[in-house]
């Protein structure tokens, strides 16, 4: 395990990744946005995650690790349609795919917390 800033580094990824949806929705950025497996987080999560977290003591670690993979997933796909919506010019759709993402990155940012609590 790369020490206790590890998962915060993970969590600063996912961020990052909100920055650029939300530039590329203000019309700042032509970022089209990647599937769950190509962003630094899904790199993680589908290549060394799992053997990183089977390293950890607590035994709950893996339970958490194994929940983010549906919510981040359906993160990149509403991501995916957000800004499939705003290049379609549907505002009203932006608004409510717009809020659903943020809760997702609210569950996805928990859990990334618990993992670093965990350590």
């Amino acid at each position: 395990m790369a020490g206790k800033a590890f998962f915060m580094m993970r969590l600063n990824d996912h961020v990052q990744y909100l920055k650029k949806i939300d530039l590329a929705l203000k019309g700042q950025s032509d970022f089209q946005g990647t599937t769950h497996h190509e962003c630094k987080l899904g790199k993680w999560l589908y290549g060394a995650g799992s053997t990183e977290i089977a390293t950890m003591k607590n035994p709950k670690a893996k339970e958490v690790f194994e929940s983010i993979l549906e919510p981040h997933q359906h993160f990149h796909d509403l991501a995916q349609q957000v800004l499939h919506q705003k290049r379609s010019g549907d505002e009203a759709g932006v608004r409510v795919a717009l809020t659903e993402l943020y809760l997702l990155s609210t569950i996805l940012t928990n859990k990334l917390l618990d993992l670093d609590r965990m350590e």
